[in-house]
C-alpha cells in the first residue's frame, strides 16, 4: 500500500479509502490510486482486511456429505449469494449426524475464523451443540431453532399432507409411504404430514417403509410394495428414491400410473424426464440457500437486528406418474 501511495502521490490512508470504496476522495485522486494499483499489481489480501476490520468476510457452511441433487442445489444458492455480497465460503462436511461429528465440523469452521455459520444438516435437539454456536451468528436450514439465531425451512408437514391429499383426491383408498432416514428431521415432518392427511379422512395408516435417500433403497422397497396387489398409491420422500420405485414397479409389470400412482418429493431436474414424468412436491433449494445467506449477513453486520424464522411453502407439481385408480372387475 505504501508503494501505491508513493506512485499516486497520496497518503496510505487515502489509498485505503479508495480501496474500500469510500466517498470522501475526489474523482481525480481515485483515478490516480487506481492507476497506481494497476501499475504495481497490488492486491489487498483477505488477511490484511481481517486484521483491520476484525472480520474475515467468510461464512462457514456445514453440509451433509452427499452427491444427491438437493444438497448440491442448496449449496449453489449459498455460493451465489455469498459471491454477490463479496463474501467467501468455507465448507465442512460430515457423513454422520451424531452430535460429536457435527460439533467437530463446526469447531473446524470456527478455527478458520468464519464470521458466521449456515448449518445445512438435519440437527435434532442435542444440548451439547449449543456450546459451539452460542456466540457466533448462525442460521440453520431445516433444523431446530434452539441452535440458531434464525432458521430457514420448508414446511415439511405441509409437503407430506399435500402429496397424500393429491393421491386421495384422485380416488385412492389409502397411500403407502416410503420415508427417508429417521435421523433426518425433514423426513420426519413429511411422515407426520402423511399421517395427518390419512387421519383427516378416517383412514388407518399402512406401515411406514424406510430408505436412505438412494435410488437403490427405493428400488428395494419398490420390489416389496410392487408385489402387494392392494398397493395403488405411494408417496416417496425423495425423487431419487422414487426413481428406484419406478424401476422396481416396471420390472414387476406394474404400470405407473395405471396400476400404481407414485409421487416424489423435491422436484429435482431429472424428475420431468423420468418414465413416466414424475409428479412431485417442489422444494426451493437454491432459494433456501440464498435466503439463509442473506439473513446470516444481516446478523453479522447488524447484530441487533430482529431474529425471525422463514418458512417456505412447498408446491405440488403434477406430471404423469399419478392418476385415478383403475376400476377393478
Amino acid at each position: 500500500m505504501a508503494d501505491v501511495a508513493a506512485i499516486a502521490g497520496v497518503s496510505p490512508q487515502t489509498v485505503s479509502r479508495v480501496l474500500r470504496g469510500l466517498d470522501n476522495v475526489t474523482e481525480v485522486t481515485r483515478l490516480q490510486v487506481e492507476a497506481a494499483v494497476e501499475q504495481t499489481g497490488y492486491r489487498r489480501t483477505g488477511l490484511a482486511r481481517a486484521l483491520v476490520t476484525g472480520r474475515s468476510r467468510t461464512i462457514g457452511v456445514l453440509t451433509h456429505e452427499t452427491d444427491y441433487y438437493a444438497r448440491s442445489s442448496m449449496m449453489l444458492g449459498i455460493q451465489r449469494a455469498t459471491h454477490q455480497h463479496d463474501y467467501f465460503v468455507s465448507a465442512a462436511g460430515t457423513t454422520s449426524l451424531s452430535a460429536a461429528s457435527i460439533t467437530d465440523a463446526i469447531d473446524r469452521l470456527r478455527n478458520q475464523g468464519v464470521d458466521g455459520l449456515v448449518i445445512a444438516v438435519p440437527i435434532w435437539d442435542e444440548v451439547s451443540l449449543l456450546r459451539v454456536t452460542a456466540d457466533l451468528p448462525t442460521v440453520v436450514i431445516d433444523g431446530l431453532e434452539s441452535f440458531a439465531d434464525e432458521i430457514v425451512r420448508v414446511d415439511q408437514e405441509a409437503a407430506g399432507r399435500m402429496a397424500t391429499q393429491h393421491l386421495l383426491d384422485l380416488g385412492h383408498e389409502t397411500v403407502w409411504h416410503l420415508s427417508g432416514p429417521t435421523a433426518w428431521k425433514d423426513a420426519g415432518g413429511r411422515t407426520t404430514g402423511w399421517q395427518a392427511a390419512l387421519r383427516d379422512r378416517g383412514i388407518d395408516e399402512p406401515p411406514v417403509l424406510y430408505g436412505d435417500w438412494s435410488p437403490e433403497s427405493g428400488y428395494r422397497n419398490g420390489l416389496l410394495l410392487g408385489r402387494m396387489p392392494d398397493v395403488t398409491a405411494i408417496f416417496v420422500s425423495s425423487d431419487e428414491m422414487a426413481f428406484g420405485v419406478l424401476r422396481a414397479l416396471d420390472e414387476l409389470g406394474r404400470s405407473v400410473p395405471g396400476d400404481v400412482s407414485v409421487i416424489g418429493m423435491d422436484d429435482i431436474a431429472l424428475a420431468r424426464y423420468a418414465s413416466p414424468p414424475l409428479t412431485t412436491i417442489r422444494q426451493p433449494f437454491s432459494e433456501m440457500g440464498r435466503v439463509a445467506v442473506e439473513h446470516l449477513l444481516t446478523l453479522i453486520e447488524e447484530p441487533a437486528a430482529e431474529r425471525e424464522t422463514v418458512v417456505m411453502l412447498p408446491e405440488l407439481i403434477v406430471r404423469e406418474s399419478t392418476a385415478a385408480p383403475t376400476t377393478r372387475a
